[in-house]
């Protein structure tokens, strides 16, 4: 009795094996199909468009009350909760010696309009309206008409 006990739980055991071997290699085979969406290979290199560099100068706005684009990279500025690197030389405490122009005093003036003597919450994150400005061609035509010529 005892040799057949031991021949079941060899067949168990045995069985446990290979049934989790074939699940492994499901995984690998189902791991192996997954399409990209880059169209090649991981290690296959692609070719792609040239990043256009900032432009350091300030460049005509094309309609009127558009925020004003920034003439320099902001790459490596930290932007966050706790530090906001444009404050540095843009704020109205530092424009002066840092010769850069000054924040609109609409920045200055929280949701209820009351004026205030830093930065509002609602103009804190400067990314939200202004961008790098880049000399490159648009991706779209653009067929923006203002409202008005005045």
């Amino acid at each position: 009795m005892s040799k057949k006990l031991f021949s079941m739980r060899k067949t168990k055991v045995l069985g446990a094996g290979v049934l989790a071997a074939a699940i492994t290699l499901a995984g690998f085979a189902v791991a192996q199909s997954v399409t990209n969406l880059r169209g090649a290979d991981v290690d296959e290199p692609v070719t792609t468009a040239e990043i256009p560099g900032t432009v350091d100068r300030r460049m005509q706005r094309n309609y009127r009350q558009q925020p004003p684009l920034i003439p320099h990279s902001i790459d490596q500025y930290q932007m966050d909760l706790k530090v906001n690197q444009c404050l540095a030389c843009h704020d109205w405490t530092k424009a002066g010696e840092r010769d850069a122009p000054t924040l609109s005093m609409t920045h200055y003036l929280d949701r209820d309009g009351a004026e205030l003597d830093h930065i509002a919450g609602t103009r804190y994150f400067c990314n939200q309206c202004h961008v790098p400005q880049a000399d490159a061609l648009p991706l779209v035509d653009n067929i923006f008409q203002p409202s008005s010529t005045d």
